[in-house]
């Protein structure tokens, strides 16, 4: 179908695409006439009727009349890494976290083998209950020696894990102050917990310190939370810095290491390493287990007492079925691989590095990118984002699209995921085919966006 637009209306298949769609909204009421008896309302209790629903089976509709595929819950044919196969297609793969190169590696799949064929695939009950395994304490030893903790806690869910942390440690008298861009694991573990929660501009230091210095005798515990590098923006915060305003005021700091871990610093041990700070003077390490360490799961390290306290009370920990014997061995050996061999570490860096060049070189946007594992190419437009996606693939190159409400509005973008695996021609050809498409979408002008737009903002109305 085609996208042209005619005398600045859009084609007629998109139109009715769009009229058809608005056409079948469900009404959120009903008139109910009873004999003998008032007219009643009856609401529509139809998961249809839900709000934003309607606006859901819009955006396809849009999609659809677009030829635009939508790039959610893709089905992968093969293992995805630095390559996948999508719709039967080879594809080089910016959309994995696969950071290191280490999912499938042989000596974590026979180490996992061996596990299985040990322990089982569940350890059937909480930890609490069921008790302990050897291999969750290897694992949380481990985790605990790269940051120099006494301690450290795995969870079955990285989300969980922040929002179980913090439930468990904060309630109303107290203060949670985040990032804007901070993930949302944080955000609803300070909404569920009952605290105070504001958010400070992203990476603005003298901004938290000001809220601070306001409003610190308000509160009881106040917890700053930042992440080493943020998943959306490739950037992280001032570490030293951040540590300093949190000892002045006497607070918390959480970070989220989950991008950072296996990513900054000479051997991957995340921000601290990069920034040179004693990681004692973080005061909860958060991670997942997902990213750079190939398996499932989420963490906390920091003092003994922290722990001790976290087993007994965080409802992820406490109610949840303890991390099976899988996941856990995949982690504890891939800490081992990355440790062992470090330049798997250097050659993500160097990659990072020359995508970044690459694309400022070709005039794309990449924002404050540091330029390691994660790289975005802003767009601002959601429906140019997704078709630039779109054609992408068709090409061989699989990056993600990011649109609101991921990104706050008018930074929509696509998100490169770099790994240790890709080489300087998947890295080239992406940068190139993204600027040539970039490009011709720019030559077809803003005319059907700005329609599809008005369109689709009428039918949320």
């Amino acid at each position: 179908m085609t996208t042209e637009l005619s005398g600045g209306r859009l084609t007629r298949g998109l139109k009715a695409a769009l009229l058809d769609t608005m056409r079948k909204a469900p009404a959120s009421e009903k008139p109910v006439h009873e004999a003998g008896s008032r007219q009643t309302t009856r609401r529509d209790m139809s998961f249809e009727s839900l709000p934003g629903y309607q606006f859901l089976q819009t955006q396809r509709a849009l999609g659809d009349a677009l030829g635009v595929k939508s790039p959610f819950y893709r089905q992968h044919d093969a293992q995805a890494g630095a390559r996948s196969v999508i719709d039967g297609k080879p594809v080089v793969n910016f959309a994995s976290y696969d950071y290191l190169g280490l999912n499938g590696h042989p000596e974590i799949a026979s180490a996992v083998t061996a596990g299985v064929a040990a322990w089982g695939t569940s350890v059937s009950a909480s930890r609490i209950t069921a008790g302990e395994r050897g291999f969750h304490r290897e694992l949380e030893s481990a985790l605990a020696g790269i940051y120099q903790a006494e301690a450290s806690l795995v969870f079955v869910s990285g989300h969980a894990t922040a929002v179980s942390t913090i439930a468990a440690l904060l309630g109303p008298k107290d203060l949670i102050l985040h990032d804007v861009l901070i993930h949302n694991c944080v955000v609803i573990g300070a909404q569920l917990c009952g605290a105070t929660r504001r958010s400070f501009p992203h990476n603005d230091m003298a901004a938290l310190a000001d809220i601070l210095a306001a409003t610190r005798d308000r509160f009881d515990r106040v917890l700053i939370v930042s992440e080493g590098l943020y998943s959306m923006d490739g950037d992280g915060p001032d570490l030293p810095r951040l540590v300093e305003i949190k000892e002045r005021h006497d607070c918390w700091l959480m970070v989220d290491d989950a991008h950072a871990l296996g990513i900054l610093g000479k051997t991957g041990k995340g921000i601290f390493e990069m920034a040179d700070v004693d990681p004692k003077r973080v005061d909860i390490w958060l991670g997942t287990l997902s990213k750079s360490l190939v398996s499932c799961g989420g963490y906390v390290a920091g003092s003994r007492a922290l722990v001790d306290y976290l087993k007994l009370t965080a409802p992820g920990m406490v109610y949840s079925v303890g991390l099976p014997a899988p996941s856990t061995i995949a982690a504890l050996t891939a800490i081992r691989l990355m440790q062992r061999e470090p330049q798997r570490v250097e050659r993500l860096q160097a990659n990072g590095q020359r995508f970044l060049r690459k694309a400022r070189e070709a005039r794309l946007d990449v924002g404050s990118s540091w330029g390691y594992a994660v790289i975005p190419v802003i767009l601002g437009d959601s429906l140019r984002t997704i078709m630039l996606a779109d054609r992408l693939l068709k090409r061989g190159y699989n990056a993600f699209p990011i649109i609101p409400p991921g990104v706050p509005e008018q930074s929509a973008r696509l998100r490169f995921f770099i790994s240790a695996d890709h080489t300087d021609e998947d890295i080239d050809g992406a940068v190139d085919a993204t600027r040539e498409e970039l490009s011709q979408l720019e030559r077809e002008g803003n005319s059907l966006g700005t329609m599809a737009k008005l369109m689709l903002a009428k039918i949320k109305a």
